[in-house]
């Protein structure tokens, strides 16, 4: 009898309850979480150092924030909403591989953003956010100094060495710093490098060595402030 009471009352705990939202909050957190996404998409698109496109990447936060409120807003009455929540993204999985930590990062923030609302922590969120975007703003002006390097160079390619593109860049570059290199499956290679030429003959010279050293290499050259 004992027993039968326990799990009779175990099941009680775990059967989903009425879930009582209050439309306005619903509809203050998701606009403030859209709000602040959208001011995190600007502060990484201006400010943030991945080589990736940070305008393409930043358009999901605002979509990424206010999903994860509602979901948090959802199920924190429940502990079923909560275990079903668990299963269900054991089985969701990224595809899209991140490959710089800084896009890790964001997507932390945004999801964090969202965890705040969704938990009915206003004031605690909005803190965090003004003291997170200070962080970031000041990081800027830490690495000032990368300011005067003007050109991301992408290089990608067969049947070539490192040494060989670092060699060039070296002679014919004013400052040279490798970002980001990659070895691939098929024995090729990709490496991102943020450099500055005192010339355009500078940059032609650059592109007509790197081609001498093979045929097969792409080559992109993009102005930072192109992002």
């Amino acid at each position: 009898m004992v027993i039968q009471s326990k799990l009779q009352t175990f099941e009680e705990f775990l059967t989903t309850q009425q879930i009582n939202i209050s439309i306005s909050y619903l509809i203050l957190s998701l606009v403030v979480a859209a709000l602040l996404a959208y001011i995190l998409g600007k502060l990484y698109i201006k400010y943030g150092t991945s080589l990736s496109n940070r305008k393409k990447f930043s358009s999901n936060f605002i979509l990424l924030a206010t999903t994860t409120t509602l979901i948090i807003m959802i199920v924190k009455s429940s502990l079923a909403l909560s275990l079903g929540l668990v299963g269900a993204l054991s089985i969701v999985r990224f595809r899209a591989a991140i490959k710089e930590p800084e896009e890790l990062s964001f997507l932390f923030l945004v999801i964090a953003i969202g965890l705040g609302l969704g938990a009915g922590q206003l004031t605690t969120t909005l803190v965090a956010f003004i003291v997170i975007s200070l962080l970031i703003f000041g990081r800027h002006f830490v690495h000032k100094k990368e300011e005067n390097q003007n050109l991301y160079l992408s290089i990608s390619g067969k049947d070539v060495k490192l040494g060989e593109i670092n060699k060039i860049l070296n002679k014919n570059c004013t400052t040279v710093h490798l970002k980001r290199f990659d070895q691939l499956e098929s024995g090729g290679l990709e490496a991102s490098f943020l450099v500055d030429f005192s010339s355009f003959e500078k940059l032609e010279k650059t592109k007509l060595e790197l081609n001498a050293i093979s045929k097969k290499l792409n080559i992109t050259y993009l102005d930072k402030e192109g992002f």
